[in-house]
């Protein structure tokens, strides 16, 4: 009998871009995953904010298994009506009037960067073409989406990436309103910088971004990828402060791990993608639009928003205690269940580490750059769960204070 692949299979057989843990999980219920030998993690990684509804929900099991008996793909040479279904869902509960479907949150901020340009050129002119994006920002890992992103360590080796790009810093108001002018198409602006260290934007630079982009005949556009459905404790975090885009961009738990994206925008705007101007011949596929408006279903509830409060409050309540006593983090941020936890100076570069320690210690957790624990897990995780995997947490730190 063949013996099961492990972690060395992985080097054996798979492109080196990846460094996975050594770990593999085989299965998983709700918030907690079993590895190859049977050893139980609670999961605050969530599959990198995914798996909004944990692991083999019934509900989305069943989606699945009914759309699955009817129709899998057709391409876009015809449309489908779970694709129009989940259209009409996300008009419903968002500003957007027109939708576009995509794979992943990469290939909807593709489309969003294009349909700037696309926009600008058509009512302004071909010089209107510059993208203003923020340092530290994170948009995707194709050509253009990793230009417009504000990390040069993804862009290197990969040049001449292309032009037009403008960054600056983060909820720098001067530097927004030094940078936009009349050649300006679009500022593209996380509402939540994940990548960047899980840090919140403030009103007041959305409110100047979206009073630039008016004065300059510019798009708004909002990277909601990691914020969205529900992840903040509103459906998207735009809600928060009723600063409205013009784009948004929209994945990771709208399939809650099937792969799907999305882009939605005002119809003026959608105007500019005539026929034959952008396409994707997975995007918009049965399969993945039948289990997106089941989550938006299951999701956009106000019992299950204020509980995705509610649970941040107790993780940042107990994150408190357990940094009294082992003093690791000089601050908790972000929003709802994304939550980033930043080393104190003296232990900056070390999140990895102490990640792997987590994860020892039975705990799935991730990193925001090197320097920030970042907890992205079940928005219905149970507070017993919660607790037990923060107890998990506190044995990380000691262990890794011991050991630094």
């Amino acid at each position: 009998m063949e013996a099961p692949v492990d972690r060395q299979t992985f080097e054996q057989v798979m492109v080196p871009n990846y460094s996975p843990l050594p770990m593999i999980p085989v299965s998983g219920r709700g918030s907690r995953v079993w590895d190859q030998h049977g050893k139980n993690y609670i999961d605050f990684a969530g599959g990198i904010a995914v798996t909004a509804l944990g692991h083999s929900h019934p509900d989305l099991i069943r989606t699945l298994q009914q759309q699955s008996e009817q129709l899998w793909h057709l391409s876009n040479v015809w449309t489908n009506e779970p694709a129009i279904l989940l259209a009409q869902t996300l008009c419903k509960k968002t500003f957007a009037e027109r939708v576009y479907f995509a794979n992943s949150g990469a290939e909807a901020n593709e489309a969003a960067f294009k349909l700037a340009r696309k926009y600008a050129h058509d009512h302004f002119g071909s010089e209107k073409n510059e993208i203003i994006s923020c340092i530290n920002s994170f948009h995707g890992r194709t050509l253009f989406t990793v230009s417009v992103g504000g990390q040069d360590k993804y862009c290197q080796g990969f040049e001449p990436i292309p032009g037009g790009i403008t960054h600056i810093p983060f909820n720098d108001i001067p530097a927004l309103r030094a940078a936009v002018s009349n050649n300006s198409c679009a500022v593209v602006i996380e509402p939540i910088q994940g990548e960047g260290g899980i840090i919140p934007a403030e009103r007041a630079f959305l409110q100047s971004a979206r009073e630039l982009c008016d004065q300059h005949n510019a798009l708004l556009i909002y990277d909601e990828i990691q914020t969205g459905v529900g992840r903040t404790g509103k459906l998207y975090a735009y809600e928060h402060t009723q600063i409205t885009p013009d784009i948004l961009t929209t994945a990771k738990a709208l399939g809650c791990g099937f792969p799907i994206g999305a882009m939605l925008c005002r119809k003026e705007v959608a105007a500019a993608f005539t026929v034959g101007s952008h396409g994707s011949t997975y995007g918009g596929n049965p399969l993945g639009c039948a289990i997106a408006n089941r989550v938006l279903t299951l999701i956009d509830e106000p019992e299950l928003l204020a509980g995705v409060t509610q649970k941040h409050l107790l993780f940042i309540h107990e994150l408190g205690l357990l940094n009294q006593k082992y003093p690791l983090f000089r601050e908790f941020r972000g929003q709802g269940l994304l939550i980033g936890c930043e080393l104190q100076p003296d232990y900056q570069g070390k999140a990895r580490q102490l990640l792997q320690i987590a994860q020892e210690e039975g705990l799935m957790a991730l990193i925001a750059g090197p320097n920030v624990i970042r907890f992205t897990p079940s928005l219905i995780i149970p507070d017993q769960e919660i607790l037990e995997g923060l107890a998990r947490f506190g044995q990380a730190m000691e262990r890794f204070l011991l050991e630094c």
